[in-house]
């Protein structure tokens, strides 16, 4: 890899003006850190282009004089997957923020990748129409970041990740070549699916600078509840019962007791009855077009509950309601880390299998020597864990908490999951692939990033 030299920087200010280049320490240093624990690594030169065109520019320079590029959204990830940890050059997607159209006679919204998740889900829904991949930064991330994870987030439950509504994606190849990698329909056999492989592979593959997402009839209802129990482990066998039942909720989301105490602290917030015996709260939510059949569901998952020592149930009777304990579960990340749970990993097993991860990271905490506070979508098996360590606070280039780490993921392994389930590999987790994988398969995997970018320029160093 190579620096980027006074005759590169005035080829790039050419490309996308004065106005949109950027080399001044206080600047960059916004750029070279996102939500990854305490990291930072500053990069040459930031970039803030608007058309595709100028970023297919761009990369044909970088590409011909080896110049690593990373590409950034909003910078909430907790991977380090947008962290320039070789300098060069950082291309900030935040211009590519408009939202192209919303095609309702096909159920179809085109967008630019640098509009917030958030704002996306608003206007389709004035309109009826539902995208519901809901990542707990929605009100922050952009939508070119969850294509870069896949991001899920609490609807994933019923309604599946950012992979299940993608249909077609403009994508700047590291060679500065533009392609569209599929169609704007709903059932494609032709060809590889690049599509699908460019969702989830964080950015290392392409630039996507225009996104076809399909979209769904909104629903008219949607019932909330939040069950107490006096044991985590009860809480996480719930989780299985309650689908064994045949009952599908839109969220289900486990909070250990800590987690929501300090999210309340935070919000200073009294929405959640907290005493002394609780050990954690399902959120449990149900959406439809048919109010009666909710009602009744809620009823079956109440009766299902009843076989796990459940404590009082609450049930949320207006909108405002709802969005206190939603708010309560999105700010659970922020408040734990500022309670000092600064290390965070994001694994997934099948949901039955829940009960046995919350007791292997509750002994492994205990054995050395650490705190740990769990939450999550329970109802796809994934576990957030946070942890709070006495004198590490951050896991990468850690030997002591590689080791602890590892022991994790055998675990997860065991049990049929896997390390991560929407927040990525990026820097900080790619030691880990090879617990995960064979050998053989990882070398499938870097067989693909080299066919794409046979001069490793694109986001280098990152899942491998």
């Amino acid at each position: 890899m190579n620096k980027i030299t006074a005759a590169l920087l005035a080829q790039f200010e050419a490309i996308v003006g004065t106005t949109n280049i950027f080399t001044d320490k206080e600047r960059i240093e916004k750029y070279g850190k996102d939500e990854t624990e305490n990291l930072i690594y500053l990069p040459e030169v930031v970039v803030t282009p608007n058309t595709t065109e100028q970023i297919s520019a761009l990369l044909k320079i970088c590409n011909e004089n080896l110049i690593p590029v990373t590409p950034r959204g909003a910078g909430t990830g907790l991977t380090g997957g947008a962290l320039p940890h070789l300098g060069g050059l950082v291309i900030s997607m935040e211009k590519f923020n408009h939202i192209l159209e919303i095609d309702e006679r096909n159920l179809q919204v085109t967008t630019e990748p640098g509009v917030i998740t958030e704002v996306l889900q608003n206007e389709v829904k004035a309109k009826g129409l539902f995208y519901p991949p809901d990542p707990a930064s929605k009100g922050s991330c952009f939508i070119g970041g969850n294509i870069s994870e896949n991001s899920g987030g609490p609807k994933a439950v019923k309604y599946g990740v950012v992979k299940d509504y993608v249909l077609n994606l403009e994508v700047v190849l590291p060679n500065g070549e533009i392609i569209w990698t599929g169609s704007n329909v709903l059932k494609n056999a032709t060809g590889y699916n690049i599509t699908q492989l460019i969702v989830g592979s964080e950015g290392t593959l392409g630039i996507v600078t225009k996104i076809v997402l399909k979209l769904i009839p909104h629903p008219k209802f949607d019932l909330l509840m939040l069950a107490p129990f006096n044991s985590l482990e009860k809480a996480s066998e719930a989780v299985s019962a309650i689908f064994s039942a045949g009952i599908t909720p839109s969220a289900m989301e486990l909070m250990e007791i800590d987690a929501i105490k300090l999210a309340c602290k935070m919000l200073d917030s009294s929405a959640v009855n907290l005493t002394n015996d609780l050990a954690a709260h399902l959120i449990i939510e149900v959406d439809g077009n048919n109010l009666e059949v909710l009602m009744s569901e809620m009823e079956s998952i109440a009766e299902v509950l009843s076989n796990f020592e459940v404590g009082e149930l609450y049930f949320a009777d207006d909108a405002q309601q709802k969005n206190e304990l939603w708010k309560i579960r999105r700010k659970a990340n922020e408040a734990a880390v500022k309670a000092g749970f600064t290390i965070e990993e994001d694994t997934v097993v099948p949901r039955a299998e829940l009960p046995k991860l919350i007791k292997g990271v509750k002994e492994l905490g205990a054995k050395n020597g650490f705190k740990v506070v769990c939450y999550g979508h329970a109802g796809d098996g994934n576990l957030h864990i946070r942890i709070n360590h006495p004198t590490i606070k951050k896991s990468f280039e850690s030997d002591e908490m590689k080791s602890i780490l590892t022991a994790l993921f055998q675990l997860v392994k065991t049990l049929g999951g896997t390390i991560s389930g929407e927040h990525g590999i990026g820097l900080i987790q790619k030691s880990y692939m090879p617990v995960m994988f064979e050998p053989i398969t990882l070398d499938l995997m870097k067989g693909i990033k080299k066919t794409f970018d046979p001069n490793n320029i694109l986001n280098p160093g990152k899942i491998f």
